[in-house]
């Protein structure tokens, strides 16, 4: 028994040091992010993918997804089906098999204005999220973790002339540079406990996070000295925030005890709007630019600081459903569908309107697992989807939306005949995905690259040894 402990502390702590080494990388990778994008000035910035690598993989679907390998936090009613094996008479927990998920992105956008040849690229690798799921009992589970909302990062120089506005000749040339970073991240703890096919469950989270943008301008004359000015606003937030949701099991054959089941699974997920606590400071101010000592200032115009308010989150709800098929050697399929829809039109930053609006996205996807024969591949899931939608941002014109999906989630053998309920699967998803037409102010194409590591071992078990 004190040797099966010591092998599995031992193991646990290589899989944080797994951990620890991928969160190191994207958090070197994102101090080394290039990334521009211009749209992500309004609103709370870019959302970033939404679900797990999983899912991902699939399109984004998540309502009516389950797994017992996998943690689908965006609805934490999937966490009653966190696996257990429970003794007969008894009904007492024998052990439940933890989840440690844990994922990175590996990006490329490029930037286009319409009708025009020239074109900017970037590319960053940034964390995607961490997550625990732990089985409390049967049909009842938890889960916490971290993971980005959204992201705020553009640095945009424009160059122009000034003309007389009596007689239309040019008098000086001007330089603004337009820069923003920041982002928000939600930290949360749920669960999820299922009765027969229902289940239900909630996250409890904090919101938090910052948005900083400026923006300077230089104005250039062989005459007269201008002084350049910088206008610049720093918003800090952060409250609880909170999302549910559903799931009904419908078995069209088998149950949930045999080994060859096929069953439609419904679900729904989503949050009420909720006010975030902000502050913001403003400064209005001249500076001198020097090239090796910087941007000094020279005079406050004008300064606020810490002026208090709220941002509201809007309200947002995703309905759909997943069709699986499960045979007794772990081969199948699934295949499902979602409608995402988030009233963005109720956003408020501190009090203002923004240049968003209410959107919408459709995703469907699926995932084949062969499992025919001894072969490695035959033992990998093989998954696809798109989703087509709408941007919350609206800048003239929406943007339109429209991505494809495939990845694999490749199994990691070992053969340690002491963890033996040991999985380990490596999971892939490749993203394209186009925003914006030729009606727009400017295209953006991302080439988006994830991985993520599955984690899991049956715990809470009795050893016992001859």
């Amino acid at each position: 028994m004190q040797l099966a402990n010591i092998t599995m502390l031992r193991e646990f702590r290589i899989s944080l040091k797994t951990v620890f080494t991928f969160f190191l990388l994207s958090t070197f990778f994102y101090s080394q992010a290039q990334d521009n994008s211009p749209y992500s000035r309004y609103g709370l910035g870019n959302t970033v993918p939404a679900t797990n690598i999983s899912t991902r993989s699939m399109g984004g679907i998540s309502a009516g997804y389950s797994d017992i390998l996998s943690v689908n936090f965006n609805n934490p009613a999937s966490y009653s089906g966190f696996q257990t094996f429970v003794e007969e008479r008894s009904k007492k927990l024998i052990s439940g098999r933890v989840l440690l998920d844990v994922g990175v992105n590996i990006e490329s956008r490029t930037l286009r204005v319409p009708n025009k040849p020239e074109k900017f690229t970037s590319g960053n690798a940034l964390f995607s999220y961490v997550q625990l799921g732990v089985p409390l009992r049967k049909n009842w589970g938890m889960s916490f973790g971290l993971r980005p909302l959204s992201r705020v990062s553009y640095k945009i120089h424009q160059r122009e002339k000034l003309f007389d506005p009596r007689t239309g000749k040019p008098i000086d040339s001007a330089l603004t540079e337009y820069a923003g970073d920041g982002g928000s991240y939600l930290p949360s703890v749920g669960t999820g406990f299922a009765i027969k096919n229902f289940s239900a469950g909630v996250n409890v989270g904090y919101l938090f996070g910052k948005k900083e943008s400026s923006t300077r301008r230089s104005i250039f004359n062989d005459t007269v000295s201008y002084s350049n000015s910088n206008h610049s606003s720093n918003t800090t937030f952060g409250g609880v925030f909170l999302n549910a949701g559903a799931q009904y099991r419908i078995n069209l054959k088998g149950n949930k005890e045999t080994p060859n089941q096929t069953y439609i699974r419904l679900g729904v997920s989503g949050n009420l709007a909720q006010d975030i606590n902000a502050s913001q400071s403003i400064v209005r101010e001249t500076f001198s630019r020097d090239a090796t000592a910087g941007d000094t200032r020279v005079d406050s115009v004008y300064e606020k600081l810490g002026v208090s308010g709220t941002i509201t989150y809007p309200a947002s709800y995703t309905a759909g459903f997943v069709l699986e098929n499960l045979r007794e050697k772990g081969d199948g399929w699934l295949v499902g569908a979602d409608l995402t829809q988030t009233k963005w039109s109720n956003f408020r930053y501190l009090g203002a309107m923004d240049s968003v609006q209410n959107n919408w996205q459709f995703h469907l996807g699926g995932q084949y697992r062969p499992v025919f024969g001894r072969a490695y591949f035959s033992k990998v899931a093989y998954r696809a989807g798109f989703f087509v939608g709408k941007d919350y941002i609206r800048v003239r014109q929406g943007l339109p939306q429209l991505g494809m999906t495939v990845g694999l989630s490749l199994p990691i053998i070992t053969n340690n005949r002491q963890s033996l309920g040991q999985y380990t699967a490596l999971n892939i998803a490749l993203e394209v995905e186009k925003r914006g037409n030729n009606n727009n102010l400017i295209k953006e194409n991302m080439f988006r690259l994830s991985f993520g590591i599955n984690f899991s071992d049956l715990w809470f078990s009795k050893r016992k040894y001859d």
